[in-house]
């Protein structure tokens, strides 16, 4: 009977004690980055926690030369970075002496390092304008998981290069910079914000450096006036009452004021609510800011199929500025909530007071999905677009025009996808879905438009990046 007693008191405390742990974890969970990006913005990915001995193992050596130009004026897509384990959400940026840099966090291990986390921040190189690429490494030590990649280079020296990520559970937005082509850099901590932030936005022009980035409900700044080496950090959107916002885009104009684009949706936790698309601006170098509201979107489409979160899909606004100080923006919005979104450009001769009715540029017939804008501009009225969406049977692809006059009159619409043989996710018709929550472009010194994205199975994984090059 004594025994039976002791047993039944054993089970009991250990009862006690799984139900103190699971009371405990409901109490803890929440506030954990990887639950709010899955519940509030659904981004936190499967394979976020852990690396795999196969990719470890194989060969970080990837030296990718570019064919030449086909008829479309584009070379036919290369991947960059490393050849196993996932590359995602990739940055691009290019200089006045024939580099052309890719940043990107490389997921589930890195050839060749046993210590670096899961993700860790790639940096992959070319001197000759694309042509031929470095063998992938580290941009600097990692210590934690990097995140969210951003690399720009200053358009004054055309030569010192930026670059921004989250780290320490993305908590910390880190800025690194180099003046030696790359070869090496310094890294400091813009803010340190002891809670998880999203989607930082780099922004350069001389001594002027700029981080826009979002945390839950607000969009912060961080700002740098003295090159990089110290910051203070200000709320965009001080009053904001909204469920989630993300950042989207960022520009600095000829006479020193800084832009962000970013996404305001009223309710998270879900795809409900409109999407605003706002623009914030600061003339007093980032200590004040007002809005602009540009568009509203409905609710974000589902693609839970693809094992994404419900904002993965939803509306996002980017910018950029000329020469002339003209701004540009491109965004993605739906009529309807949880409905196929489009393409929508404006552009604004004023400093952003005033904008041109948007306009579709895309040519997919209606009831195409279409997501992750993406916009470059350099000389006056040069303006460059891109986005993806499913017209092809459900098949995504990757989409380019350009626009020498401000975005009067376009080119012809280009896919910048092409097949390429021993990736399932990839067929020739399209690709089964974007890899990344953004891409990018950049226009070299000599007027080529340099372009990278992420193409995949799903949201998760297995998925990878590309390159191209062209006019």
């Amino acid at each position: 009977m004594r025994t039976v007693i002791q047993s039944f008191r054993s089970v009991k405390v250990v009862f006690l004690v799984l139900l103190a742990l699971a009371i405990l974890a409901s109490i803890w969970l929440p506030y954990t980055e990887f639950y709010r990006e899955w519940k509030f913005e659904g981004k936190a990915k499967i394979r976020e926690g852990g690396v795999r001995a196969e990719v470890i193992n194989s060969s970080p050596e990837n030296k990718v030369t570019l064919a030449p130009p086909s008829t479309s004026g584009f070379s036919p897509q290369v991947r960059l970075g490393h050849t196993s384990g996932d590359q995602w959400e990739p940055a691009i940026a290019s200089d006045r002496f024939g580099h052309v840099y890719v940043l990107y966090p490389q997921y589930l291990g890195v050839p060749g390092c046993t210590a670096c986390p899961n993700p860790t921040m790639i940096l992959v190189i070319s001197s000759d304008r694309g042509v031929t690429w470095a063998a992938p490494r580290q941009i600097a030590p990692p210590g934690t998981g990097q995140w969210d990649a951003q690399i720009v280079v200053d358009p004054i020296d055309g030569q010192t290069v930026y670059a921004s990520w989250l780290q320490n559970g993305k908590s910390d937005i880190a800025v690194a910079k180099s003046i030696d082509f790359g070869a090496t850099w310094s890294v400091v901590i813009a803010d340190s914000t002891n809670a998880g932030t999203d989607k930082p936005i780099l922004a350069v022009r001389g001594k002027d450096v700029y981080v826009g980035y979002n945390h839950t409900q607000t969009v912060w700044a961080s700002s740098s006036h003295d090159g990089g080496a110290t910051f203070t950090s200000v709320k965009v959107n001080a009053n904001g009452k909204l469920g989630w916002s993300l950042a989207g885009g960022g520009a600095i104009d000829p006479s020193g004021n800084i832009y962000f684009s970013w996404s305001g949706y009223e309710q998270n936790g879900g795809a409900k609510g409109p999407v605003h698309l706002y623009l914030s601006k600061s003339t007093d170098g980032g200590n004040t800011w007002n809005l602009k509201e540009l568009d509203t979107s409905g609710a974000p489409p589902d693609c839970s199929a693809y094992l994404c979160g419900w904002a993965y899909l939803g509306a996002q606004i980017t910018m950029t500025s000329d020469a002339a100080g003209t701004l540009y923006t491109l965004w993605n919005a739906g009529a309807v909530d949880k409905g196929p979104e489009r393409i929508y450009f404006a552009k604004s001769s004023d400093g952003g007071n005033t904008w041109t009715s948007k306009v579709d540029v895309s040519s997919a017939p209606q009831g195409a999905a279409h997501a992750f804008p993406a916009i470059v501009a350099r000389a006056t009225g040069d303006v460059r677009i891109s986005w993806m969406d499913a017209r092809s049977g459900g098949l995504w692809n990757t989409y380019y025009r350009a626009s020498p006059n401000g975005g009067k009159t376009w080119s012809p619409e280009v896919d910048l996808s092409t097949y390429v043989a021993g990736y399932y996710y990839i067929q020739p018709d399209g690709f089964s879905f974007p890899f990344g929550d953004y891409y990018e472009m950049d226009i070299d010194d000599q007027g080529t438009t340099h372009a990278v994205w992420g193409e995949g199975l799903n949201y998760d994984s297995p998925g990878s990046i590309w390159y191209t090059k062209g006019k």
